[in-house]
């Protein structure tokens, strides 16, 4: 096959989704109407309440749940081949992730703006509000820990990226500004993003590199990045995190047009096998159920609704934008794990050179996906799609070696964006986890300042834990099957809510039985994997997220029991 003909059956499936079943969900399903009113204007602060306008909100959600998910997942998810990849992102966004997403962001609409956890306390009652908010603050403290590592390691490994994504900052304050005074925001952000761009021959013949700290520069850029994001989630979100988003969402759709122009011009064959028959043989984990924890942006994602309703709810100015945002933002994201398929499975055996040998064709792809064991880590997953995408930028005529850094400045911008929203998001949902019966936080909580050092702080003793800032891989085997055990219990707040008013609750149900299921065997697998290799904090934290999920899902069996 074609990646030409992989992409359009893509890309004319998820315009059909949008079209039809999209607005079914919307209409039907929700029933959300125009004239709804929206929390960021009744509740505005000008701090995390503000509403925007659709393309900017849908710059910064998009951004905000893409990070490096629909990359490295992907890009991993293809040892198993390309097919059941496809397949599982195509059908997995139209049916799961985008129906979770858009539901989260419907039904905390519907409940001024608060998160799905605080908000779950009103549908599956308070002991299933504690235990879904305890959930999320273990999985957004993996999240914003682990998060620093990986920027700080992508930073050494890409010292090229870091001038270009430094000079976003700066380009994003003067980007808000301008958005705040409600001046012409689009070219403002195009000329930014031209700037961008322009910056990475800088940064390719001057890159930045910091001396060791405890041994390790990457420990070094990590405290830079906690000191960053503390700014990042603590200033209005129009200030410096939405405008940031909002250009690293032109960043992206530039860059997804020029793969999408290199699969047109150098349109290569798809050289990865439909399914690997090297899987049955090497050390490669059976498919069911790892791949469909392994890739989850792109397909569903459990953090997608802690962004849906965390923050970006909070910035959308009518009922209306949640279908394009909402629903249509997880079909975007389902559009660059498509391109990062064709990638991998077609532009990696446009060439690929190791050990100073080149491997070409079906070869390239056999090579780099020898075995589990070499090709899960960050640096084969990176470097799959990277040599992959530069192959097909090279068809447009862009260099092998602009491509390359082009493609590293857009990864560490994305991962960027991941740790301020979820340092924003935590801070929100503990607040909220934190609150009295008056509806005010606890004291100190009730400081934003003061929390999000506190969730900074945390997330920093995670970090620092282990030498090399590399505490956080403590807990990291937890997180594929934490964050997809968080989109089925979303599912099932969404599942208990229809029920409650009234609704077919069979567009949230059917994916919340697959996932649970998917999920529930994965975690079992780990759970006898652990325990196996004699890791007893992993098989404690096993633990205590099963008892979480059971408590949540029996809540939501008795709610949903006592409107029926």
């Amino acid at each position: 096959m074609n990646t030409i003909t992989l992409c359009l059956i893509a890309l004319f499936a998820y315009a059909a989704a949008y079209r039809f079943y999209g607005r079914f969900i919307s209409r039907r399903i929700f029933g959300v109407r125009d004239d709804m009113e929206m929390p960021a204007v009744t509740r505005r602060d000008g701090v995390d309440f503000v509403p925007s306008k659709r393309n900017i909100v849908l710059g910064h959600h998009f951004t905000t749940i893409a990070g490096l998910g629909p990359i490295v997942g992907p890009a991993i998810g293809i040892i198993w081949g390309w097919l059941p990849a496809f397949l599982w992102v195509v059908f997995g966004a139209i049916f799961m992730g985008a129906v979770h997403d858009f539901a989260a962001m419907a039904i905390s609409a519907r409940h001024q703006g608060r998160t799905i956890g605080d908000l779950s306390g009103d549908i599956l009652g308070p002991t299933g509000r504690y235990a879904f908010q305890i959930l999320i603050q273990f999985l957004l403290w993996i999240v914003v820990s682990i998060f620093a590592l990986i920027i700080g390691i992508l930073f050494n490994m890409y010292p090229e990226a870091v001038l270009p994504v430094t000079a976003e900052i700066p380009l994003a304050v003067w980007l808000g500004l301008r958005i705040r005074k409600g001046r012409g925001h689009l070219g403002a952000s195009l000329f930014a993003v031209g700037l961008l761009f322009i910056l990475i021959p800088a940064g390719q013949a001057m890159p930045i590199t910091l001396p060791p700290v405890a041994g390790s520069p990457v420990v070094a850029w990590t405290i830079i990045l906690f000191v960053y994001v503390f700014f990042a989630s603590t200033l209005p979100v129009d200030v410096l995190l939405q405008p940031r988003d909002y250009l690293n969402s032109h960043q992206l759709m530039i860059v997804m047009l020029l793969l999408g122009l290199g699969v047109v011009i150098g349109h290569p064959r798809v050289t990865a096998p439909a399914l690997n028959p090297a899987a049955a043989t090497a050390d490669i984990p059976a498919m069911f159920p790892l791949l469909f924890i392994t890739i989850a942006c792109g397909a569903i994602s459990g953090f997608h609704s802690l962004a849906a309703s965390g923050t970006t709810v909070k910035q959308l100015e009518k009922a209306g934008d949640m279908l394009p945002v909402g629903y249509g933002g997880m079909l975007l994201e389902g559009v660059l794990a498509v391109l990062v398929i064709a990638a991998v499975a077609g532009g990696l055996g446009m060439g690929m050179e190791d050990g100073g040998r080149i491997y070409t064709g079906a070869a390239a792809f056999q090579h780099h996906y020898a075995s589990w064991s070499s090709a899960k880590g960050l640096g084969p997953k990176l470097a799959a799609f990277i040599t992959g995408g530069a192959n097909l930028m090279q068809s447009c005529g862009i260099p092998a070696g602009f491509g390359r850094t082009m493609l590293a400045v857009f990864i560490v911008s994305f991962a960027g964006t991941t740790l301020d929203s979820a340092t924003r998001i935590q801070r929100l949902a503990l607040h909220e986890l934190t609150r009295r019966p008056d509806g005010r936080a606890m004291r100190p909580f009730n400081n934003r300042h003061i929390t999000t050092i506190i969730v900074i702080a945390a997330a920093a003793m995670l970090t620092f834990a282990r030498p090399g800032a590399k505490g956080a891989l403590m807990l990291w085997p937890l997180f594929g099957a934490a964050n997809q055990l968080l989109a089925g219990l979303g599912l099932t707040v969404a599942t208990v809510y229809l029920v409650r008013h009234g609704r077919n609750p069979m567009p949230t149900l059917l994916p919340m039985l697959f996932v649970m299921a998917m999920t529930v065997w994965g975690m079992g697998g780990n759970l006898v994997s652990f325990a196996r290799k004699g890791d007893s904090l992993l098989v404690a934290v096993s633990i205590a997220v099963f008892v979480l999920a059971a408590w949540i899902t029996a809540c939501a069996a008795k709610s949903a029991g006592e409107k029926t």
